[in-house]
């Protein structure tokens, strides 16, 4: 598979060839931006050159008249990396969850739900992946020497993440690049995805939970009971006793900053005000606190309070906790910088992907077929109901996560035109963002075209065959539950 880049940019050209065939046409808008339904109307045609293919990257990053730039979620994303960098440098994430394996020493069948809610807290908070490579070599041991498997250790962080990533609720790299798209709140929407957090994990920890328990009773049920041996030998279980490094107070002290980064950055993306009944705590509160002499100048008065906060004001908030940890941890400023700068190297393919993805919307508005497109849609659309609208739309993500598999590049690609059909369909951005999620984080569970399932599935010496025979029945229960869901909040 090339990569993400290359699939981006060969649909930014093909949709540049598509400009010289395709009418123009636009829609008139609101003053809120919105889309106005009927207003369609055709238009000169701008076919775009080579120029214009080029350029279509630079202006998805930096904005035009057209089309709003990704700059203020890449750098949010930049951010995030540091964020994540500072915090994995204490190494206070690795020791927590070493710490409750040992502390589950003997009780490693309750293990399963612990864990699994804790990875998929992970997922659909920040998008956890990649970090649980560190895990499976910890966890793999223990399972083992239970009488579990194998499969049983990778399901726990594999499945628990992707499902997290699936109902992502604040997730900035799925749910933040798709609510900046359609210009809402990646708060709105909210309460309905922790339900379907809520759903979806319970229905993975049993599916593990309920083959954990078959194969203790009989080994011989498990699927990769033929290599049983060699794992035994390869992952000698002796490595269970090893490290058994308390957390340290700085390091416990980590773990509650970073959660309660989450926790107000949830609070501040909530639109309390439009709640029933309003809360205008917040407002007042900080009112208050800014008109206190001198406390408010050294605070400053153009705080915004929580609830009317957007990318700008969690970029802030991640950069903030960042230098709290560093002294809380009593790190020097040359490892902070060090950690802070190499989190966000590792995060800058995500924030170029972002900008390189918006140039198919960019593309499409400079050449006018944006509206024709939309125009297309809203006559195919006409007499479908609002839960048929949002199960197409998820079924239509699960191959698109195929070709776009970053959640990121994939949301800047296709929730421009997405999301105001959507709007055709009476159906909310939100919805429609939760549709989308869910497609990525459902293809996630089992993409050879992911260096997360592969990577685990080398480190476990677990055939990618054998991983997807283990997840159909799994894959298929998300489905139906996803489809289910979807078509009754439409309606609702």
């Amino acid at each position: 598979m090339p990569s993400a880049y290359t699939i981006l940019f060969a649909i930014i050209v093909v949709i540049a060839i598509l400009t010289w065939i395709i009418p123009a046409g636009t829609y008139a808008t609101d003053k809120a931006g919105n889309i106005i339904s009927g207003t369609y109307k055709a238009v000169a045609s701008k076919p775009q050159g080579i120029w214009d293919v080029f350029m279509a990257p630079v202006i998805g990053m930096v904005g035009d008249k057209k089309t709003e730039g990704a700059i203020s979620v890449s750098l949010f994303i930049l951010v995030i990396g540091g964020f994540l960098g500072v915090v994995n440098k204490t190494d206070a994430l690795n020791q927590g969850i070493s710490s409750i394996v040992h502390r589950y020493k003997g009780r490693e069948k309750q293990l399963i739900p612990i864990l699994m809610i804790l990875f998929a807290l992970g997922g659909s908070t920040y998008g956890m992946g990649e970090e649980t490579i560190a895990f499976y070599p910890l966890l793999i041991p223990v399972m083992m020497g239970v009488g579990f498997d194998s499969l049983v250790a990778v399901a726990i962080a594999l499945v628990g993440t992707q499902v997290g990533c699936l109902a992502s609720t604040v997730n900035p790299f799925a749910t933040g690049v798709a609510s900046q798209t359609l210009h809402i709140s990646p708060g709105d929407g909210l309460g309905s995805r922790i339900l379907l957090l809520v759903i979806t994990t319970a229905v993975s920890i049993i599916y593990v939970y309920h083959y954990a328990s078959v194969i203790e009773k009989d080994p011989t049920k498990s699927l990769i009971y033929n290599q049983r041996a060699a794992d035994e030998e390869r992952f000698a279980i002796k490595t269970r006793t090893d490290d058994d490094t308390p957390m340290s107070g700085r390091q416990k002290a980590v773990i509650w900053l970073f959660g309660l980064t989450f926790v107000i950055m949830i609070m501040g993306l909530i639109p309390w005000t439009n709640l029933n009944p309003h809360w205008t705590f917040f407002d007042q509160f900080t009112k208050w606190l800014t008109g206190i002499p001198v406390l408010g100048t050294l605070i400053g008065h153009d705080m915004a309070p929580l609830g009317t906060w957007y990318f700008n004001e969690i970029t802030m908030l991640f950069l903030f906790m960042s230098v709290i940890i560093m002294w809380v941890y009593h790190m020097k400023e040359g490892e902070f910088m060090d950690a802070f700068m190499k989190g966000m190297a590792d995060f800058l393919s995500v924030a170029i992907i972002v900008a390189v993805a918006r140039g198919i919307q960019v593309i499409m508005n400079n050449g006018m077929i944006t509206g024709t497109v939309l125009h297309w849609g809203e006559l195919g659309l006409h007499g479908l109901s609002q839960s048929i609208f949002i199960i197409l739309t998820y079924i239509f993500y699960i191959p698109m996560s195929f070709l776009i598999p970053s959640t990121s590049g994939l949301a800047a690609a296709t929730m421009g035109i997405i999301g105001p059909l959507g709007h055709f369909a009476h159906v909310s951005g939100s919805l429609v963002i939760t549709a989308y999620q869910a497609a990525s984080g459902w293809v996630n569970l089992i993409t050879p075209t992911s260096g997360i399932v592969m990577g685990a599935l080398a480190i476990a010496h677990v055939n990618v065959s054998v991983w997807w025979k283990w997840m159909l029945k799994l894959m298929i229960y998300l489905f139906i539950i996803t489809c289910v869901f979807l078509g009754v909040a439409a309606v609702l």
